[in-house]
């Protein structure tokens, strides 16, 4: 008789906040009550900490929602447990400058910061791919020197620095850990040369599959290891009927020209990874399904992660328990509106979940 598999280890479960003007009711339509704003983006937050999650992803915009780091500043005394990640955009601020702010933030936590690595052009840039990626590959290099008490020389392509690392250091004493994502080969080359957890967007088994496979091996052609994340919506009801009635609610007042303008106006709209995502979208069933219990009706109003787990909580638990069984180890969750399927989600599918912050 063979011998049961492993269970996967306890996978880190985190919830979004919307930063970014990323909160509807109905896909496309604005409702000012659901704008970005420090106080909604304050109770999403405390509702994630007191339905148990693990981490809450803050992410960063130019043209749409608040400020990524003042917001974790603002909001990081009023959590006790949970942890932060931040989003921070490649190129933006001083490298050290930006090192002795993640710091603080870090000690505001007490230690509970990680950090999201974003490789987008920033706002009113047009840099081709490779040389972002590089610069990308440079500031991880810079920031976990510096947020390990490490001094630098440094040369490089985008940045040329000599100077002893800050004063103040983590509570660890070492750099938090860097969550990124990029479908593109110079993305993912990126990642297996300076990244701690690769985050992927919404896809098939087979496909996570894949690309975990070859990340482990660029990562081990470099003597490194990597861990693995998963970004997606969810849409979780005591019934599957309920479950796909409610998707289809979210979509009910959209229309085509709406849909096509919100995806256009994104940063990275024209990138590997929203490319994938459109492939997904239009290679799903009739209604909309690019296998059991993903939905890509999201990505009709989205630029990003456009694709949901819908289903009854057996269902959710069951493909969360499929992507774990792969390879991933921290799932970043979100809803519409966001508020209210944290806390469905908080009631029927997270106490079922083995999980834990990502040591």
């Amino acid at each position: 008789m063979s011998a049961a598999p492993p269970s996967p280890p306890p996978c880190e479960v985190a919830w979004f906040s919307a930063l970014c003007d990323d909160d509807y009711e109905f896909l496309g339509v604005s409702d000012p009550a659901l704008a970005s704003s420090f106080e909604h983006c304050r109770d999403i937050a405390l509702a994630a900490e007191a339905g148990g999650f693990d981490n809450l992803l803050l992410p960063s915009g130019y043209a749409l929602g608040i400020d990524t780091l003042a917001f974790a500043g603002g909001i990081a005394p009023m959590l006790k447990r949970m942890r932060l990640l931040a989003a921070i955009r490649c190129g933006e601020m001083w490298p050290p400058q930006l090192a002795r702010q993640l710091i603080t933030l870090d000690q505001m936590l007490g230690g509970r910061l990680a950090v999201n690595i974003i490789s987008s052009d920033m706002p009113g840039e047009a840099l081709a791919s490779g040389p972002r990626y590089r610069r990308t590959v440079e500031l991880m290099a810079l920031l976990r020197a510096l947020m390990s008490g490490q001094g630098v020389d440094h040369a490089g392509e985008f940045w040329r620095l000599t100077l002893e690392p800050p004063r103040i250091r983590t509570v660890s004493g070492r750099a938090p850990q860097f969550y990124f994502g990029g479908l593109s080969d110079d993305a993912r080359e990126a990642a297996a040369e300076g990244a701690d957890v690769y985050l992927m967007w919404p896809d098939t088994l087979p496909a996570v599959r894949e690309i975990i496979a070859d990340l482990r091996r660029r990562a081990a052609a470099r003597g490194r290891t990597l861990r693995f994340g998963y970004r997606v919506h969810v849409v979780v009801r005591e019934t599957e009927t309920e479950a796909r009635a409610a998707a289809e609610r979210l979509l009910s007042r959209l229309d085509d020209a709406t849909g096509a303008a919100i995806r256009g106006r994104s940063l990275d709209s024209t990138s590997v990874g929203v490319r994938r995502q459109a492939e997904l979208r239009e290679g799903a069933s009739g209604d909309g399904y690019a296998e059991a219990n993903l939905w890509t009706g999201i990505g009709r109003a989205r630029s990003g992660a456009g694709a949901a787990i819908v289903g009854d909580p057996d269902q959710v638990l069951a493909k969360l328990n499929a992507y774990r069984a792969e390879g991933i180890e921290a799932f970043i969750l979100s809803g519409y509106p966001h508020l209210a399927e944290c806390d469905l989600f908080a009631r029927h599918v997270l106490p079922r979940l083995d999980h834990g912050p990502l040591g």
